[in-house]
């Protein structure tokens, strides 16, 4: 089945309801390498129940779609689908528990060339169902390598937030475990890439990548860590670029450019010598 942009745009997608407990914002926690360094105590409010505190990145697993990509009725060639963007806009800090729903829908879908593959983008807004506060936006955009060539007029214009050319600010290194992947995955994000060698293997990977959305989530840290004092409700705004994947145990360095509340940064890892997140922009308060 080929990828049919229409059907895309008008699939229906179910009304997703999860309730989550203060383990599960310790296990995301630790799946992005927060308690890495078990001494470390501002680390550790995210992954002990002791005035526990939520990493504002832990709003991209909430209401979760699932891997929707692997879907039959989506003519996507699933093992070749790529993480390419994530835009988080918080509208209130994320609660240690609670009950929340959200429903996905495919906002735009562009041809990018039969050899490119196409850009999907796609849209959910999580709410809390005890207040029926919106919490969250989250705008994802995914690369479907093998799925362009279906025609049709371009309409992604997506901003690009360009890296200052001066030294960076700030530099922040964390690692990350060689099983990092199979921890992150238990907080729901199912993709066989970050787990079997064979399907790894068969989507041109020496072995096993991280998940875009756990490199996203160790940026996060190093952000919370570096520009708001591990402080969440600081967070506000964030979007960015995968530019390279990253393997389990690797070194992730964050460089940082600070513009008053407004910030730029990349990613890289160390042991590739490779930007990893490129066009990164947060908003502070």
């Amino acid at each position: 089945m080929s990828l049919d942009a229409e059907k895309l745009l008008n699939r229906e997608f179910p009304i997703i309801r999860q309730t989550y407990t203060e383990k599960d914002c310790m296990l995301y926690a630790l799946g992005v390498g927060m308690g890495i360094d078990p001494l470390d105590e501002d680390s550790l409010r995210f992954v002990y129940e002791e005035n526990l505190k939520v990493l504002p990145s832990q709003s991209v697993m909430m209401a979760h779609p699932g891997f929707w990509a692997k879907e039959e009725d989506t003519g996507l060639n699933w093992v070749k689908v790529l993480h390419a963007g994530q835009e988080i806009i918080l509208h209130k800090e994320l609660p240690v528990s609670g009950t929340v729903e959200a429903t996905t829908k495919v906002t735009e879908v562009t041809d990018k060339s039969e050899r490119a593959g196409a850009l999907i983008v796609s849209e959910r807004i999580v709410r809390d169902v005890a207040t029926g506060d919106d919490l969250c936006t989250l705008i994802t955009t995914i690369l479907a390598r093998g799925d362009g060539g279906f025609g049709g007029e371009g309409k992604i214009s997506p901003k690009t937030d360009l890296i200052p050319s001066s030294e960076p600010d700030i530099i922040c290194d964390l690692p990350t475990l060689p099983q990092q992947a199979l921890i992150y995955r238990l907080s729901g994000d199912f993709n066989p890439l970050h787990a079997s060698p064979t399907v790894a293997r068969n989507a041109d990977f020496k072995k096993p990548i991280l998940h875009g959305l756990c490199t996203l989530g160790i940026a996060t840290h190093a952000l919370v860590k570096t520009c708001c004092d591990y402080n969440p409700a600081k967070f506000k705004h964030m979007r960015l670029r995968f530019s390279a994947p990253v393997y389990p145990g690797e070194t992730i360095r964050t460089e940082i450019w600070k513009n008053d509340n407004k910030l730029s940064f990349r990613c890289k890892s160390l042991e590739q010598d490779k930007v990893v997140i490129n066009n990164g922009y947060l908003q502070v308060s």
